[in-house]
């Protein structure tokens, strides 16, 4: 009597899976979504006009983004805990040269209202987006993220996750140096 022939197609369906699993994981390990590229810097900033007022606060608009000067726009949220923890360097650059703009993201008013008396609020003026449109046109990911925009403004750098001393020191102050 013969012995059964292995078939080599048995092994198919595991070393497929293995394939795409190890692919999957090399993908994983080599992107930093800090590094997550904008396809806005250096160009101008979106406009803002699907953007609310966030009850009686400043509001932002297009002005104040093509105006002289850099500024900060940050995007936000009360639900967001990485917001909440970059929230005290944020108020800590309220006392600098550079206005911080903020725009709450997908936030219920009443909410983003309280996280700000809770806080504090660092924001010079600031937007609602409540539909996420602003958002879009701007190409965030998530929140919170971080734009530079320089004088006129043009886009300069975006920083995407909760802003820290370190992250800023690295990847903000150099532009804002060169401007």
């Amino acid at each position: 009597m013969k012995p059964p022939r292995f078939n080599l197609l048995i092994l198919l369906p595991p070393l497929l899976f293995a394939g795409f699993a190890a692919a999957a994981f090399l993908a994983l390990k080599r992107e930093n979504p800090d590094e997550l590229p904008s396809a806005l810097i250096g160009r101008t900033a979106p406009l803002l006009a699907t953007a609310e007022p966030l009850g009686d606060l400043p509001l932002l608009g297009d002005a104040d983004l093509s105006g002289p000067g850099l500024k900060l726009v940050n995007f936000w949220a009360s639900w967001c805990a990485p917001c909440r923890a970059e929230h005290p360097l944020l108020m800590d650059l309220t006392d600098g040269e550079i206005p911080v703009y903020g725009i709450n993201y997908k936030d219920q008013p009443a909410n983003a209202e309280g996280f700000l008396a809770e806080l504090g609020n660092p924001y010079d003026r600031i937007a609602a987006d409540p539909s996420g449109r602003t958002g879009i046109d701007w190409g965030i990911y998530g929140v919170p993220e971080t734009f530079l925009v320089g004088p006129g403004g043009e886009i300069l750098t975006r920083f995407p996750g909760p802003l820290t001393r370190a992250a800023f020191a690295d990847r903000l102050q150099p532009v804002i140096d060169a401007n």
